[in-house]
């Protein structure tokens, strides 16, 4: 199987330090069911070439399978696994650019950090769902998708088309972010994977989805394809893209949604060396297995035995919940979203017709280009696109943009501010901007202990998480410096030792009764 990457970029031979892979050389990687070779079919100036090429054993792929495999006899030889791309490729591909994955290299920091223009080709790709599958599975990354189905014999174009296609990839995307997507989406399509999948497979997709599965369309699905339709593990997914992730839809766990292809494909092999040996690949679908106990945080699974209990709701809905109501409480009429993200906030306070004008400003113009993409700013009737507004800022620097609004909000953001510039994000909102109250979200960071998987803070790019302790003194400090009082509440479960989840300060301008309720 083959899968070549190019670039333009000049000098386009740089994609050699990308990947660190040499175009004067070929390299060999043994695999536990065959050898991977990287190599450069061109190397120029103007545009450079890299090649991956899977070379499978059948027979070592056979005899890397448990003793508790079915037999299936000649299938165990003859199959599509030495020709078509799969979990086969996948694996080989973290193996061989392993570095590249992480976006790190010194020798090129900033072509590695930004987007390059890309091509990337696999001349035959299991599809189970067709062409369309591959482009509602990448178009949503930034890729121009060409897929076109592969007939099953050309000389008899009546027997129609094979499930198979040629996918060809372009965009200007970050190399690393090209090579996690292929990671994910290429076992994804062809929804099956040749390894047992193990717990651990939840930590592989959160890395390599942190920086754009939880804004995809189709995450639910993918989660589930990717981890084999096994309920227990999916659920753990939701639970940590929709606790870590401070921007979820909150249809990330929704019913088990129509399949549009719902064969589960065939029964996994056994691992190879170097994959996890943990529960098959496939699950009858259908009614989903019970949670065992202890396989989902504390805050998002079932309790242990109750499998009709109804699952709890996702935080990030609670948060957005809460947040509104309280502006609702505040009589405020014009909102700002600072820090808005991909519009999920945004979207609801277009909803509510009180809010006549509504804001969303964010540093990351990528943010705003999936927020337009989300919200739909294209095909928006023009009375509702009339009360809009989304530019791009940074909430360090002055702006007259910021001023006007009767309310502010800060859902899940100052944490993401490094401490020292604190102070400017302080004298930015409540000193210049100055609306009549600010709402700021934030992880209570004694919660979570409560996350059996979490290590370290909830989100890679977490600056600091506060106690409630914390929290209230910074929120004190901002009081006496520009004239607020502030509020608090919680948000989710309240823990009677460790508090909620999430916490909420409710800052007013005007008398401490009209601050939103809540213990001062």
């Amino acid at each position: 199987m083959l899968l070549t990457i190019s670039t333009t970029a000049r000098p386009a031979t740089d994609l050699g330090f990308l990947l660190h892979k040499h175009p004067d050389r070929v390299q060999e990687f043994g695999q536990s069911y065959g050898t991977a070779r990287v190599f450069y079919p061109e190397a120029g100036e103007e545009r450079c070439t890299a090649a991956l090429m899977l070379d499978v054993d059948p027979v070592r792929l056979v005899r890397s399978r448990g003793r508790s495999t079915p037999d299936y006899a000649l299938g165990q030889y003859v199959n599509d696994r030495p020709y078509a791309a799969s979990s086969l490729l996948a694996v080989a591909l973290a193996d061989v650019f392993r570095t590249a994955r992480t976006g790190r290299c010194d020798s090129r920091p900033e072509l590695a950090a930004g987007p390059i223009p890309l091509e990337i080709t696999l001349p035959v790709l299991p599809c189970r769902g067709g062409p369309e599958m591959a482009h509602r599975f990448f178009e949503p990354l930034g890729w121009t998708v060409g897929a076109q189905a592969v007939p099953l014999d050309e000389g008899f174009p009546e027997w129609g088309d094979s499930r198979y296609v040629r996918l060809s990839l372009r965009g200007e995307v970050r190399l690393a972010d090209a090579l996690n997507h292929l990671y994910v989406l290429l076992p994804v399509l062809d929804d099956a994977k040749h390894y047992w999948i193990a717990s651990d497979e939840v930590d592989k997709l959160i890395r390599a989805g942190e920086s754009w599965l939880a804004a995809h369309p189709d995450r639910s699905l993918i989660t589930r394809r990717y981890l084999g339709r096994r309920w227990a593990l999916a659920r753990t997914a939701f639970a940590r893209l929709a606790e870590i992730g401070d921007d979820v839809e909150e249809d990330l766990e929704p019913p088990v949604e129509e399949d549009p292809a719902a064969d589960p494909g065939p029964t996994a092999d056994a691992a190879p060396s170097g994959e996890p040996a943990g529960e098959p690949s496939t699950v009858p679908t259908g009614e989903p297995p019970a949670v065992p106990a202890g396989e989902l945080p504390a805050s998002a699974g079932e309790a242990s035995g109750e499998r009709d209990a109804a699952p709890k709701r996702p935080l990030n809905v609670l948060r957005r919940e809460a947040v509104l109501g309280a502006l609702a409480e505040s009589g405020a009429h014009s909102v700002i979203d600072l820090g808005c993200g991909s519009g999920q906030l945004v979207g609801a306070l277009l909803d509510r017709p009180e809010f006549t004008k509504v804001a969303g400003v964010d540093v990351s113009a990528q943010a705003l280009a999936i927020a337009a993409r989300r919200l739909r700013l294209d095909r928006m009737p023009d009375r509702r696109r009339e009360r809009l507004e989304l530019f791009q800022g940074a909430l360090t620097y002055t702006d007259d943009r910021f001023a006007g609004y009767d309310a502010a909000v800060l859902m899940e953001v100052v944490e993401h501010v490094d401490p020292p510039r604190l102070n400017a994000l302080e004298r930015v909102v409540f000193g210049a901007a100055r609306p009549g109250h600010v709402i700021v979200t934030t992880p209570n960071a004694e919660y979570n202990v409560r996350y059996d998987f979490l290590e370290g803070m909830r989100h890679p790019d977490h600056r600091f998480e506060w106690t409630r302790a914390e929290f209230q003194a910074w929120a004190a400090g901002v009081c006496r410096e520009y004239g607020y009082h502030v509020a608090f509440r919680p948000v989710g479960d309240d823990d009677p030792e460790l508090g909620p989840p999430t916490q909420m300060a409710l800052f007013g301008r005007g008398s401490a009764a009209n601050a939103g309720g809540g213990d001062d």
